[in-house]
């Protein structure tokens, strides 16, 4: 389950720190459906494995929708400030007025690759009191964006 929210939410902030227009809460139900599909796919063989595919895809998409409708223009705006300026080992949490999601980003690890400036971090995640820990790696783009690998 952490794998496919790690994959989710890294999706989610993929589109969402590239300036995508495209619905929130559509884009991460279908990263999310496309991620528990792929993850139920190592599952089992025969109709076990078909039973995985389709209640991995269907768990996926509920996730991700929801992960996806809770993250807003703010909290795309201070995960890319945190990329951008906080210092390896440090936090930078903020609440979510709106949504009453609360997020807290650290970098854990700052290294140049091929195409820039790369950073891993740890998010933790608190919606509907609910926590889960993601982890990822965001890198700066020829555009100066960040984008998750």
């Amino acid at each position: 389950m952490k794998r496919l929210l790690t994959i989710t939410v890294a999706a989610v902030l993929t589109v969402g720190l590239a300036g995508c227009q495209m619905s929130k809460q559509n884009v991460g139900a279908g990263v999310g459906g496309v991620a528990g599909g792929v993850l139920g796919s190592n599952v089992g063989g025969g109709t076990g494995r078909t039973a995985a595919i389709i209640g991995g895809t269907i768990l996926g998409a509920m996730v991700g929708g929801h992960i996806g409708s809770e993250m807003d223009e703010l909290d795309r705006r201070r995960t890319y400030e945190t990329f951008e300026n906080t210092p390896t080992g440090r936090s930078n949490s903020w609440n979510n007025p709106d949504t009453g999601a609360q997020y807290s980003v650290t970098p854990t690890r700052t290294y140049e690759s091929q195409s820039g400036p790369c950073r891993e971090y740890d998010m933790d995640v608190y919606i509907d009191g609910k926590r889960d820990v993601v982890k990822g790696t965001a890198c700066r783009n020829s555009r100066g964006e960040w984008v998750n690998q």
